[in-house]
């Protein structure tokens, strides 16, 4: 049985969330200027699209992890545990390709993120279904950054 759902304990979560991605991006170092000095492949989106995207990735992830970690009752350390990894791994991305410059690791990473965060999907589809679907959008924007990182790394 769930438990009733709080609007201050969801907005709490969804505004950490956020929160944490305005860390990565104050620690991940300078997005438009070295982004925009970069050699991009096809289909590289407008650099305005990127906040927009991540402000609702971030908004679905607290969401998503308030209804795992608060109304499931089948979280447990192995689901924290993945849930953590991708944030760690989120934050280091950011470092090594805009702070770093090191466009090769950076994809390395990134697959590992993205790798994590299908398995991060999926446990929380396991435990709630809508939990899960809610990240459907990082799963897939991660997807498309590997394109994009690789091609950058290629390119440049």
């Amino acid at each position: 049985m769930h438990k009733r759902i709080s609007k201050t304990e969801l907005l709490i979560w969804i505004v950490g969330a956020e929160l944490f991605g305005a860390i990565v991006a104050l620690i991940g170092g300078e997005f438009n200027g070295y982004y925009s000095s970069l050699d991009l492949p096809p289909l590289a989106p407008p650099d305005w699209l990127f906040p927009v995207m991540w402000g609702i990735i971030y908004a679905l992830l607290g969401a998503s992890a308030y209804l795992i970690f608060r109304i499931s009752n089948e979280a447990d350390g192995a689901t924290f545990a993945v849930f953590a990894t991708q944030l760690i791994l989120n934050l280091a991305w950011s470092v090594i390709f805009f702070r770093l410059h090191m466009l090769t690791i950076a994809a390395v990473v990134l697959v590992a993120l993205t790798i994590a965060v299908g398995i991060m999907l999926l446990d929380f589809y396991r435990k709630m279904k809508t939990a899960g679907l809610m990240n459907i959008l990082y799963l897939l924007w991660c997807m498309f950054a590997c394109y994009l990182n690789i091609g950058i790394a290629m390119l440049n």
